[in-house]
């Protein structure tokens, strides 16, 4: 069917009776949740992965996705319905589609330019299965402009912009909340190339989420917003960060002071920490900064280095816990707890835990690292030998907040290890039950805990 050109009430009425198709490139951790709530609402729904894996699994009901609430039950459901099918073929999925999104991966290399090739490769696909009155939509976060300089590769089709649609409508999810993020947790944010096209993605994407849209006045507005939110973060983290070394060295903790002052209600510091990692928060700043003509963006540019830096800080901090003791960090034994990027999670984008590990083991410690979502080859990967007890440990640091580690066996710890230093990079520890264990304990932004 010719999409383009029906109200957003009739594309509604279209997606829930399964008359309307829609392609989802990207079968990945944003995108079969996607396609697997999209499909669980009425609409006809193929999977687009380059992974004949991926793709037979899904056709035989089964979640890849690893600890993603609700995502098994929504792909068996509706996969054995017929609403939700997978394929390799990109070319004949695009032409079975009245619309096409695309949600695969936008990284940066080391320098923080952006990596765009998966999705101008999808666009090239889709463009060879295009057909007059479809929509394509961008849900993949990029460099505002991105997508409309997607136009020429569309337009291999034979068609122009116009004779189809576009528009972005950024994935506001994370990793194990995908589809409660999909579904309502934050209103969908939408922009078009023009009214027709916009209508098709209210229509679409205020079936699924029930907080609704909020419409945005063109494409490259859209995708601002996903960007400005990861910039956002990334900035006062950076800011929450650079006051806890300001507390260090005054003596004071600052998340008693940041608790205090985030009582007046115009005032949100965040909550520092061995630093930022993930595929969003420390890659979107780079998409303004590498855009930035007329002036550096400074602010961003100082946040995002900071923050880099704080892997550094954690490492310095497991020094001075270790001086304090008697003992250098030469020939201890260290382990570190928590491989992973954030807590519940088994990712590793810009982990903390990759420069405190190299730094540790240049400085000559014994590095150990223990993580419930992670395995020996794991940790050998990162450097660290794979270490499930306490035993003969001089100092533990967290660096990820996994609820494992907010329940930490103290006694234990205390009964195993050789020395007694925790340095909490995450700040999930009852700083006060650390102390009347008597361990030295450090976190950033208060090191109190350092010594008699």
């Amino acid at each position: 069917m010719s999409i383009l050109g029906n109200s957003s009430e009739e594309v509604e009425r279209s997606f829930k009776s399964g008359d309307l198709t829609v392609a989802v490139f990207g079968m990945g951790k944003m995108g079969l949740p996607l396609a697997a709530v999209f499909a669980d609402e009425g609409s006809n729904v193929i999977g687009v992965d380059i992974h004949e894996e991926v793709v037979n699994k899904i056709n035989k009901g089964i979640n890849h996705i690893e600890k993603e609430p609700g995502l098994d039950e929504l792909v068996e459901k509706n996969v054995s319905a017929g609403r939700l099918r997978a394929t390799s073929d990109g070319v004949s999925a695009a032409s079975k589609a009245d619309v096409s999104v695309i949600l695969v991966p936008t990284l940066t290399d080391k320098k923080g330019n952006v990596q765009l090739g998966p999705v101008e490769d999808v666009a090239g696909i889709i463009a060879e299965g295009l057909e007059k009155g479809d929509v394509v939509i961008t849900e993949a976060t990029m460099p505002p402009g991105t997508t409309m300089s997607l136009v020429p590769l569309l337009e291999k089709s034979g068609l122009e912009l116009g004779d189809f649609g576009l528009g972005h409508a950024p994935e506001r999810t994370m990793t194990g909340t995908a589809v409660r993020d999909i579904t309502g947790e934050y209103p969908k944010i939408i922009g078009a190339n023009d009214e027709d096209t916009l209508e098709v993605l209210k229509g679409i994407y205020s079936v699924v989420n029930e907080k609704g849209v909020i419409e945005m006045s063109d494409v490259i507005s859209a995708e601002a917003v996903k960007v400005f939110e990861g910039v956002y973060r990334d900035v006062n983290i950076g800011l929450a960060n650079e006051l806890a070394l300001y507390c260090e060295e005054k003596g004071v903790d600052a998340l008693e002071v940041f608790e205090a002052a985030n009582t007046q209600p115009f005032c949100h510091i965040h909550e520092p920490g061995a630093g930022v990692g993930g595929h969003c928060i420390p890659v979107y700043p780079w998409f303004v900064m590498n855009q930035m003509e007329k002036k550096e963006a400074e602010v961003i540019s100082t946040s995002r280095r900071l923050n880099d830096f704080m892997p550094y800080h954690i490492v310095d901090l497991v020094v001075r816990g270790l001086n304090e003791k008697g003992l250098s960090v030469k020939g201890s034994d260290v382990l570190v707890l928590g491989l992973t990027f954030r807590g519940g999670v088994r990712e590793f984008m810009k982990t903390p835990a990759d420069p405190v590990i190299d730094e540790l083991n240049l400085l000559g410690a014994e590095v150990y690292a223990y993580d419930p979502m992670c395995g020996v080859e794991d940790a050998e990967r990162f450097g660290a030998e794979w270490k499930e007890d306490f035993e003969g440990v001089d100092a533990v640091v967290i660096l990820s907040d996994h609820e494992e580690f907010e329940d930490l066996d103290l006694d234990m710890v205390s009964e195993q290890s050789d020395h007694k230093v925790i340095v909490d990079g995450r700040n999930v520890l009852d700083k006060k039950a650390v102390l009347d264990q008597g361990f030295e304990y450090l976190r950033v932004g208060d090191i109190r805990g350092l010594g008699p």
